[in-house]
């Protein structure tokens, strides 16, 4: 990819609201991440479809609330959910046909990945953020998650 190309890039970041940008020629990629509060994350280039790629902490992974209630007004859990950082699609698994990461009535320690939020074709790992057991799985895999909508409930 082209140095200009780059800089340009990173010009139009620094002139715009945009946080992120990833562009994709053929198989080469960059994604240039500007961070206003002067945190640094960790940026690595997107793998291809079945490897996920990291999660990017853009909002918080769980939900203050100690009670979860489904959409359906069904059962109401005591657990802590785990809530998606972005809209998506939700998989339960790193692959198509591949075992699924967690199992209701699962223990998970914290860092360990939960499930997969893939946005724009990027697979975004979703971890859990404390020692627990997986009290409910509340989306099908495959369906839509919006922002911050809850997923997986650890208590």
């Amino acid at each position: 990819m082209d140095i200009r190309k780059v800089k340009k890039l990173i010009e139009l970041l620094e002139e715009s609201n945009i946080s992120e940008i990833e562009i994709q020629e053929g198989e080469e990629s960059v994604r240039i991440t500007r961070h206003p509060n002067g945190t640094e994350q960790p940026q690595a280039a997107a793998p291809a479809w079945p490897a996920p790629a990291p999660a990017a902490p853009a909002a918080p992974a769980t939900a203050p609330a100690a009670e979860v209630e489904s959409a359906d007004d069904g059962p109401t859990y005591q657990g802590q959910p785990i809530v998606s950082p972005m809209v998506g699609t939700f998989y339960r698994a790193p692959a198509p046909g591949a075992q699924v990461f967690v199992e209701v009535g699962q223990s998970v320690k914290k860092g360990e990945t939960v499930c997969i939020v893939e946005a724009m074709k990027m697979m975004n790992q979703i971890e859990a953020d404390r020692d627990g057991v997986v009290e409910a799985i509340l989306v099908e895999d495959g369906e839509p998650v919006e922002f911050e909508q809850p997923m997986v409930v650890i208590s």
